[in-house]
């Protein structure tokens, strides 16, 4: 096979794409998304824990998973939330900005899950939005990911709005 590139043809590739205000680029690819204020959580039964793999869909429980969108599929699951952490910046410093909860079902031994990837992809992006949305965690789940986020980084927690911390109580 030949890969030479052929005259006249356009090869497409992605850019890199700098969040730095100097930046000249202004084309293709402006006003793009940053995701390193993001940082997907799992919540596995009492533990939690910062899983970057999920960023991809390739979290720790989800490797080798084939997932599907009827929760009829996976009658045997066990509940897993992924959660996102928008970190935010003010004059002060960085804290704790948005934060939604998104559930998935995973049966480990039959390699078998249910996610609503859309579902994943809307709660993303509304914690870049700094949303707050936990709907459906227990108050188990909200006592493990608020330890985790203090032992994180108390400062961010300290500094963090009040609707978020209250959210984390109820």
């Amino acid at each position: 096979m030949d890969n030479t590139e052929k005259p006249g043809k356009k090869i497409f590739a992605l850019n890199i794409i700098s969040n730095k205000e100097n930046s000249k680029h202004k084309g293709f690819g402006a006003g793009s998304i940053d995701l390193n204020s993001m940082s997907p959580v799992i919540i596995d039964g009492d533990e939690a824990y910062i899983d970057i793999g999920a960023m991809h869909a390739k979290s720790k429980v989800e490797k080798g998973i084939k997932f599907s969108i009827n929760r009829e599929d996976v009658p045997n699951g066990r509940q897993v939330w992924i959660v996102w952490v928008a970190v935010d910046r003010s004059p002060e410093g960085q804290f704790y900005g948005g934060i939604t909860a998104c559930e998935m079902w995973i049966d480990t031994e039959a390699r078998r899950g249910w996610k609503i990837l859309a579902d994943h992809v809307n709660k993303m992006d509304y914690a870049l939005k700094r949303r707050i949305i936990l709907d459906g965690l227990a108050t188990e789940q909200k006592a493990v990911l608020k330890n985790l986020l203090i032992e994180t980084n108390s400062e961010w927690w300290d500094r963090s709005p009040e609707e978020l911390k209250s959210a984390l109580e109820s």
